[in-house]
């Protein structure tokens, strides 16, 4: 086992790393920004390095600055978390050729996977099914226009570096077509400089699914089922669930026995997602992309399969073999978890600032990966997801029922939060029967207005909440910290008030 392990991330991944190396009696190191100098991955690590200024450039993206910081510290390997340098080739060789290990694929497979038009060619060669669209890049609008014309509208344009979002567009009108295309160039060209777009067929009742992944260096490759990923606003997901309530039980393990053959096609090596889209008429599938890192969604896989996901990396990162045979993973229950975003619940808009009060949410089976805490500032700089509430049940019905109760008892005040929406989207009819499609949340709640949006909650109690809360906080002033005190503190000081 490795003695030392660097993490290259912030918030709340970085705490779920840190856990699972202090179960394995390995040293955790942290890094940080100037921003993050308070976080609570920092206050939680063994060890603590700042690594720059907030801009992620000169920090948590400054490979130089990490590797040093790995030096000093003694750290025999990196753990890169997600997003950030997660699914760097340059990084990940970086971390070799500075005598290190990666805690993740091999550079060949980041390299294979990081290219979309290129996985694409890869996928169809190994007996994947991928979606019609073009063969290869589009070289202008006018080649757009003609392969759109060949495939059938709508289509998508999808810039071939692309992710989180960036570079994606949807045409249903040919009109929109060319400036659609110039859109996608241009966010490639400025987010990922790479200006290549292709086109593929759109598929009009679309679900976002996705299969877990699992290879070690001996060869083995498993997969731990599927996740359903189709509660998206702005092509970013929001709530993830495990199992799909929409692919039937032939289908699951198909799309499971395809998913291990893309992994073996590239001798995949460690934790990786076959994301795949799926019809929910006809229940097709066919391969979109790869992402050869650590999913956010990660928990509710653990939670239904009962393995580690961490520690299976760490282990595999040794040269061990999996843990488990393909025939051992079973899933149990069902789990959801809800991406909890200091944003605006209406415009999505990010909301940074100080937490004021926070009551975390907890009980059987309530699970909260988390990097608040009541005085915490959520920076400017980053994603504006604070944490991640993730609740398992026996069964579809009671993980949801149960993630009401957990959201009734979360309390965040000082900024705004997507708490709200989610306590309303759990009650939508629409999510409760599980045809949602990664269409819902742009067509049916963004740019509504706030009464429309939230239609479960009278907006009396929003002004009943905000009546009491701006009560105790002037009682609060009037009395210090009184109303802050514990029961048993009241109580002294009510008996030393009497005695004087």
């Amino acid at each position: 086992m490795f003695k030392k392990v660097l993490i290259a991330n912030r918030g709340e991944i970085s705490i779920r790393v840190t856990r699972t190396l202090r179960e394995l009696g390995v040293t955790s190191v942290a890094v940080y920004s100037d921003a993050d100098r308070n976080g609570l991955h920092v206050m939680l690590a063994d060890e603590a390095y700042h690594i720059g200024p907030p801009a992620s450039a000169q920090s948590y993206l400054n490979i130089e600055k990490i590797l040093d910081v790995a030096k000093k510290s003694g750290a025999e390997a990196i753990h890169p978390g997600y997003g950030f340098l997660s699914e760097s080739p340059v990084f990940a060789k970086a971390v070799k050729d500075a005598g290190l290990t990666f805690i993740g694929p091999t550079v060949e497979n980041i390299l294979a996977m990081g290219d979309k038009l290129a996985s694409r060619d890869l996928m169809k060669k190994a007996g994947v099914p991928i979606v019609p669209g073009s063969d290869g890049a589009i070289a202008d609008a006018d080649h757009a226009v003609k392969e759109a014309a060949r495939i059938g509208y709508p289509v998508i344009l999808k810039a071939s570096a692309g992710g989180g979002g960036k570079g994606i567009r949807v045409v249903h009108d040919p009109k929109e077509l060319p400036s659609a295309f110039r859109a996608c160039q241009s966010e490639g060209k400025n987010f990922f400089k790479d200006d290549r777009v292709f086109i593929e067929r759109f598929i009009q009742n679309p679900k976002h699914i996705e299969v877990q992944v699992f290879g070690d260096t001996h060869g083995n490759v498993c997969h731990l089922y599927e996740r359903e990923c189709s509660m998206q606003r702005r092509h970013q997901k929001l709530i993830e669930e495990c199992p799909s309530v929409s692919v039937p039980p032939e289908v699951r393990e198909r799309m499971g026995q395809v998913a291990v053959t893309a992994a073996k096609s590239i001798q995949y090596v460690g934790a990786g997602t076959i994301e795949f889209i799926f019809d929910n008429k006809t229940k097709e599938f066919f391969f979109m992309e790869m992402n050869t890192r650590l999913q956010v969604e990660h928990p509710v896989t653990e939670f239904v399969t009962g393995f580690d996901l961490v520690k299976e990396q760490i282990t595999v990162a040794l040269g061990q073999p999996l843990s488990f045979k393909q025939s051992d993973v079973k899933q149990n229950g069902h789990a959801i978890e809800l991406r909890i975003c200091a944003e605006d619940p209406v415009t999505f808009t990010p909301n940074p600032g100080k937490i004021r009060k926070y009551r975390m949410p907890a009980g059987p089976f309530v699970r909260l990966d988390n990097c608040a805490y009541p005085g915490y500032e959520v920076p400017i700089y980053y994603d504006p997801m604070i944490a991640k509430l993730i609740v398992w049940g026996a069964d579809r019905k009671e993980c949801i029922q149960r993630l009401q109760r957990a959201l009734a008892e979360y309390m965040l005040t000082g900024i705004k939060s997507n708490i709200v929406l989610h306590k309303n989207l759990l009650m939508h009819p629409v999510f409760l029967d599980g045809s949602y499609t990664t269409q819902f949340i742009d067509q049916q709640i963004a740019g509504k207005k706030h009464r429309e949006l939230f239609m479960f909650v009278d907006d009396k109690v929003f002004l009943i909440s905000a009546a009491i809360e701006a009560y105790i906080q002037s009682k609060s002033r009037d009395v210090g910290d009184y109303n802050l005190a514990s029961n048993w503190k009241k109580q002294g000081r009510l008996k030393s008030m009497r005695s004087v």
